[in-house]
Order: structure tokens, then sequence, then C-alpha cells
């Protein structure tokens, strides 16, 4: 969904998104545009491969400059999860330590959870390679892992952002972007009137034969038309359509010179 509405309030609050040795500025890149996309603004790296800053990584970030511009940079993980109270370790291998294992949803929540008690979150995300050591992980409260096909169960580091980032999300109030056109529904005598057109029409048709059959035909079709719940904007281009199709019977369209 490409564009930004810049007359929209910017969302920036939430989990800390740490990424952990990060060695593809494309990939810090696009894990700033997700974080952008769902209200998250922090962006921590410990000793990225290519240094910091990193064009490659802006340029990917699809103007999400605000997070690029604030990224900070550590050399230790310790430093840079120092200042939080709570932290989730993302992965998808089997750790031999004890460490409650949620689900994205359920992870979200917690967070959620957290932050409305003022408390100062994050999420750490590892290595394109191979995600995140095991004493890395240790140092996390909590692990999160994705519903994946085991057999293939390695995510790119900023698809996780995004997954996580779009929990996060939804475990708020935000509203969609974009919502339903206002709709006035027809009223009865509106949708009267759209019965009358059309089955007038339809006589003139001969549509309704045999003659026998034509109340049972009728009434099909006004269940179809009671089943649909019309807007009154739907009624007026039904009946649009049936007085078209009124006027081609007297004026029948020119076949197309070959």
């Amino acid at each position: 969904m490409a564009g930004t509405d810049h007359r929209q309030k910017l969302i920036a609050e939430g989990p800390v998104v740490v990424l952990v040795n990060p060695q593809l500025g494309e990939n810090i890149g696009a894990a700033a545009r997700a974080m952008a996309n769902f209200g998250l603004a922090e962006l921590r790296l410990v000793n990225p491969r290519d240094g910091w800053p990193n064009e490659v990584a802006r340029a990917n970030a699809a103007k999400a400059d605000h997070i690029i511009d604030g990224v900070q940079v550590f050399d230790r993980l310790e430093e840079a999860i120092g200042d939080l109270n709570f932290v989730y370790a993302t992965t998808a291998r089997q750790r031999e330590m004890l460490k409650p294992v949620r689900g994205p949803r359920e992870a979200a929540a917690e967070l959620r959870r957290r932050h409305n008690c003022s408390e100062r979150i994050g999420i750490l995300f590892g290595r394109e390679r191979w995600g995140l050591e095991s004493v890395e992980v240790a140092l996390a409260d909590e692990i999160v892992t994705f519903p994946v096909n085991a057999a293939f169960a390695s995510v790119n580091i900023a698809q996780s952002v995004l997954l996580m980032s779009y929990e996060w999300m939804c475990s708020g109030d935000a509203e969609l972007p974009i919502s339903e056109p206002d709709s006035i529904p027809a009223e009865k005598h509106e949708l009267f009137g759209l019965y009358e057109h059309l089955e007038n029409a339809l006589d003139e048709m001969s549509y309704f034969r045999p003659e026998h059959k034509r109340a049972t035909m009728v009434e099909n079709l006004r269940n179809i038309f009671a089943k649909a719940e019309l807007s009154q904007q739907e009624i007026h281009a039904l009946r649009g359509m049936v007085a078209t199709l009124e006027g081609r019977k007297k004026r029948p369209r020119k076949k197309p010179v070959l």
C-alpha cells in the first residue's frame, strides 16, 4: 500500500525494536518502514555489519526518516536493552532454556499491558543468516515465535519486524485508515418503485412466461432484491439500468461497421 497522508497524526510509541548485528541495509530500511506503518518509532542496532549511517537503509525505509534519523547504535546487546524493563526475543529454533514461549498475538497483548503500565519494553531480532545466539536469547525475559511451516521456518528479519509491528498495532485501539462510505438504506417505497419499474419493463419484453407462473417469478425476483438490503444509491443505479434497457429496446444499438 503506497503513499503517506501527512495530514494524519503520526503514531510513535510502543516497544523498542532491536536488530542484533544486521547485515543488510535493505533489511534495516524495510524494518524501519514496517515500524512506521504500524506506529513504532524507536529502532536500535547492535553492531551493524556495514556501520551506520547507511544510505541503503534510508533509501529502503520509504521516507520513514523519523525512524532512520533516530536510530541508536550499540556495541553490545546488554547496552542496547539496559534501560528496558521487559524484552522479548524472536526465534524459530528450539532453545534449551526455561523461558515462556508466546505466539505473536499473545506477546503483543503482553507488551501492550506492560506499556500501559509505563514499562519500557522491547523486541529483539537476530541476524539474517542465523538469528539470535542462545546467549542473546538468554538476556530476554520471554521468547516469541511465529506459527510457520516447520520445514521452512526462517523468516526474513524485516518481515519479522512487520509481523510483530502489525500485532502490536492490532493489540491497541487503532482505527482502520479508510472506512466504508456512508450508505443510506432504501426506504420501502423506493424498493416498491424498483419492483414496479422492473416488472413493467419485463412485461414489455414478455419475460413472465408461461402466464400461470408469473406470480411465482415475480415473487422470486422481489426476494432477490429484498435480501440485498439495497441502499438508496443502489436503487437509483438499478432503475437507471432498467431505464437504459427500456430505451435500447426502442432504439436498438447499431451493428458495428467491420
